[in-house]
């Protein structure tokens, strides 16, 4: 699924600031082993969105091998932190070591286990949380971090078009006011946070057409 022109494409992509050694190496190792990143592209406004709210905290909901916590990490102050959660304990090790590598060890809190867990034993406010996690888990997650993110924070759900596993019409569908039958699992979960984020008094959500979509919330 193409969610830009090829010539958009290569704009965003031309626009992305150099990376360092660690986060080329960590790109290669995406693309070697298959695992899906937010790539570069995404990255960048992560850290742009992170360094934008001054953030101080962030939280992971799925961290895998530390990508997307890396582009974070280059936006917090020297006493920030961020909290990264796997269930995979040697893709947690990977991050481990990819952040030390970077000068970011000090930044970082490794949760091993079920994020939806690990956030019950973190007190907010975080100043930004990605939602990156099981398609099926994302309205938990909403529920579980909404009292959790600071006033003028944000929260940023990956994949809120494409991961692959979801249907992409089902959810326009869904949140154009449809109600189809038959939804997997987890295209019913994008859908219905989209749905409750975007009509939440809470938060000013807008969608941004990077990497497989981004649905960005600031915290009113």
């Amino acid at each position: 699924m193409e969610l830009l022109s090829e010539q958009t494409e290569r704009f965003v992509r031309a626009m992305v600031p150099d990376r360092d050694d660690v986060l080329r190496e960590m790109e290669a190792h995406g693309e070697e082993t298959g695992f899906p990143t937010v790539g570069p592209e995404v990255g960048a406004f992560l850290r742009l969105a992170a360094r934008m709210v001054d953030a101080e905290r962030v939280f992971e909901f799925g961290s895998g091998f530390g990508y997307s916590a890396y582009w974070f990490a280059g936006a917090l102050p020297d006493d920030g932190e961020i909290v990264l959660t796997e269930h995979d304990p040697d893709e947690l090790d990977e991050a481990r070591d990819f952040l030390a590598r970077g000068g970011y060890a000090d930044l970082a809190v490794f949760e091993d286990g079920d994020a939806l867990e690990t956030v019950e034993r973190h007190d907010g406010p975080f100043d930004v949380v990605l939602v990156d996690c099981h398609k099926e888990g994302y309205p938990d997650a909403l529920d579980a971090v909404r009292g959790k993110v600071a006033e003028g924070g944000i929260l940023v759900a990956d994949n809120a078009m494409h991961s692959g596993i979801q249907d992409f019409e089902t959810i326009l569908d869904v949140i154009e006011g449809g109600d189809p039958d038959d939804v997997d699992d987890q295209s019913r979960g994008i859908a219905d946070y989209l749905v409750e984020v975007r009509d939440s008094d809470e938060f000013e959500t807008a969608a941004i057409p990077l990497g497989e979509g981004l649905a960005v919330s600031y915290r009113r």
